[in-house]
């Protein structure tokens, strides 16, 4: 990673060590920001299965420096196949690479990209304090005093906050903003054994339930599924679990049928309901700023969730590299992320919606490859 050092700013706090977080703390770092990494979870853990990583989200881990252990880590695809739910093949959707040795698109397990980012936050030394959060925020001309919730305090240059769909940082400091909204729909993951033959990217469309495989290793893959939620199905039990998704299953063929077949009480399942915001502007509230999850949460529909929130990291970096105002520095980072966020969290909500009301999968198809068009462009 490369770009101008950062000089109107010396010191940032990152609340909040997941994707956005990092990706933070590492554009900064590299330009010469003395960060402070902080976490809730004592232990800096990630859950989850797999995650898709289109050509824009690899484009933004290329400017941190991390595509080659992604691609070696991970799994690198030329393009995604859309199906109809029984197996029939419909179209190939159109996924160019768009940057000279940058992959089109692939897959790689989360709790694997969270370690690799781990790793690059320790090779920069960055200090990280874990099982902590923030407590109070109080804006100064030049910075920002912090008071932590082990009663400690500090004083900052910038505070970032990156601490999720919950965060604290928001609550403190941008009163003018809201939680998610949820959208009706609910996801199924389940990571797996490489169904034989697959080697890229599979939707299958025009059921009520749409469900999507990613490969994210040599042998492995994640499975995901899209049902209208019921609140029941947050509080299921392991073997309630496999034994509904297994019944949601029922009308697939193609490898979404071979999962079915071959998924067993060992493979983790995972079931969670969808939300979705964009966040109001401001973004940032005098030397305290937001991003990720925090002020653009989106659905898993475009697979883009996890890039919109590297790429807010690197434009954060980039807009303080180019002015001493900081000020000036956050309003630019604002301008230049908001119409690209509102696209992503507004195209994948619409694509939920068109879901739930058993649309054409041609309609279906047509969003994501106008979306994953734009995403093309550059940041």
């Amino acid at each position: 990673m490369t770009g101008e050092s950062i000089s109107s700013i010396a010191t940032a706090l990152v609340v909040g060590g997941g994707i956005g977080g990092m990706a933070a703390a590492t554009s900064l770092a590299t330009r010469g920001v003395k960060v402070d990494l902080i976490d809730l979870d004592p232990e800096w853990r990630v859950y989850g299965a797999g995650i898709t990583i289109t050509g824009p989200t690899l484009r933004a881990y290329r400017r941190l420096g991390l595509l080659d252990a992604i691609k070696a880590q991970g799994a690198i695809t030329s393009k995604t196949r859309l199906f109809r739910y029984d197996g029939t093949h419909m179209l190939d959707l159109d996924e160019p690479v768009i940057e000279e040795g940058l992959p089109a698109t692939g897959g790689i397990m989360r709790p694997v990209l969270h370690h690799i980012m781990q790793d690059k936050v320790r090779e920069l030394g960055i200090p990280v304090r874990l099982g902590l959060t923030v407590t109070a925020l109080e804006n100064e001309e030049d910075g920002v005093k912090v008071r932590f919730s082990d009663d400690t305090t500090g004083r900052y240059d910038l505070v970032v906050g990156a601490d999720s769909v919950y965060s604290r940082v928001r609550d403190i400091a941008f009163p003018h903003m809201g939680p998610a909204q949820p959208t009706g729909q609910g996801c199924w993951r389940i990571s797996i054994a490489k169904p034989p033959g697959l080697d890229m990217g599979e939707f299958f469309l025009g059921h009520a339930n749409p469900c999507g495989i990613t490969a994210c290793a040599p042998d492995k893959v994640y499975m995901w599924m899209l049902t209208p939620h019921e609140e029941r199905e947050s509080f299921m039990t392991d073997e309630q679990l496999f034994v509904t998704l297994k019944g949601l299953l029922g009308d697939f063929g193609g490898n979404a049928g071979w999962i079915r077949d071959n998924m067993t009480r060992e493979d983790w399942i995972n079931y969670r309901p969808l939300a979705a915001v964009l966040q109001p502007k401001d973004w940032f509230n005098g030397r305290i700023v937001l991003l990720g999850d925090a002020v653009h949460a989106t659905t898993p529909h475009l697979a883009s969730g996890a890039g919109m929130a590297v790429e807010s990291g690197v434009v954060l970096a980039e807009e303080l590299a180019r002015t001493e105002d900081v000020a000036a520095a956050l309003s630019a980072y604002q301008n230049r992320r908001y119409d690209r966020c509102r696209d992503v969290i507004e195209t994948s909500v619409a694509v939920g919606k068109l879901q739930l009301e058993h649309g054409d999968p041609k309609v279906h198809a047509h969003m994501l490859e106008g979306a994953l068009s734009r995403l093309n462009q550059p940041f």
